[in-house]
């Protein structure tokens, strides 16, 4: 994805969250989370409470899916409060360290510094450009520069929806290759499509093109653990009955991130025809996932 897309800077792709390509695939994204969670995580995890959980009937694994879902809805809305106040008292401190930095601005002898003037109380010397020389100057953090926490909260979700991938893979292979081949081929196809939709949401909350190719590279190693934990259980049946809770949960986190994360950002969009376009887009988005599920069953 990184390569074809066009060339530019963390800064460039921020700008292209207020309108263009970009918002047509958060869109898709949208589409294709919503889809994702709705017509495979959650039917899916129904199938596996009830043959591998110890729910014996539709009502019980049902009900322990919507619960397992609002624990991994609650678990990522928490999780970004966390961040939201993180970040708020980081900006508190760093507002308060500049106004130490200021403060310096009136010195022990006296003498009064002028910004944005070429004179001082006692005729001190200042920059060309109306400062006080200073021995050492501390670096800002440009807001320009911070990181949306929803983007964090994407590689979070994707990382555990990769390891249950590792877990659904590897285990195939343990019930047979042919099954093993079949799975893998099915996770790819239904992979591609939701790579996009992630991609587009990295950029939106900040990500260069290549940190969000490396941060995707990174969730995708995530996998291979799930394959090794995988591997390392005596039966399939017992890697199931631990595992039941995985695929809701991410259900979860996924609602969080296309319905609270990337929906609002569609939502300030001011233009009915652009609007339309990105309706279109949610749209391909759930279709998509719709036909790849048909495909593979």
């Amino acid at each position: 994805m990184p390569a074809v897309t066009k060339k530019q800077n963390a800064n460039d792709a921020r700008a292209q969250c207020s309108g263009g390509t970009l918002r047509l695939l958060l869109g898709f994204a949208v589409g294709g989370l919503l889809g994702d969670v709705f017509l495979h995580l959650l039917p899916e995890s129904v199938e596996i409470l009830k043959n591998t959980g110890g729910y014996t009937d539709d009502e019980s694994a049902l009900r322990a899916s919507g619960i397992w879902t609002l624990v991994g809805l609650f678990t990522f809305v928490l999780v970004e409060l966390l961040f939201a106040a993180h970040q708020r008292l980081q900006e508190e401190y760093e507002l308060g360290e500049d106004k130490k930095d200021d403060d310096h601005a009136i010195h022990s002898n006296g003498k009064v510094d002028v910004y944005g003037n070429n004179v001082n109380k006692n005729n001190s010397r200042l920059n060309g450009n109306g400062s006080v020389p200073s021995n050492k100057t501390r670096p800002r953090n440009d807001s320009s520069d911070l990181i949306h926490v929803s983007g964090y909260l994407n590689l979070i979700a994707n990382s555990i929806d990769n390891f249950s991938h590792g877990l659904a893979v590897a285990g195939s292979f343990l019930a047979g290759i042919r099954v093993g081949l079949i799975t893998t081929f099915a996770i790819l196809l239904h992979e591609i499509p939701h790579e996009v939709g992630d991609f587009a949401i990295l950029l939106k909350s900040g990500f260069s093109r290549w940190q969000a190719a490396r941060a995707q590279l990174s969730t995708a190693a995530v996998g291979v653990f799930g394959a090794i934990a995988a591997l390392s259980v005596e039966r399939v049946e017992s890697l199931g009955s631990c595992t039941s809770w995985i695929l809701p949960f991410t259900a979860g986190g996924f609602i969080n991130i296309a319905l609270i994360g990337v929906l609002p950002e569609l939502l300030k969009e001011r233009n009915p025809g652009e609007s339309l376009k990105q309706f279109v887009c949610v749209f391909l988005g759930v279709a998509l996932m719709a036909a790849l599920q048909l495909l593979m069953h």
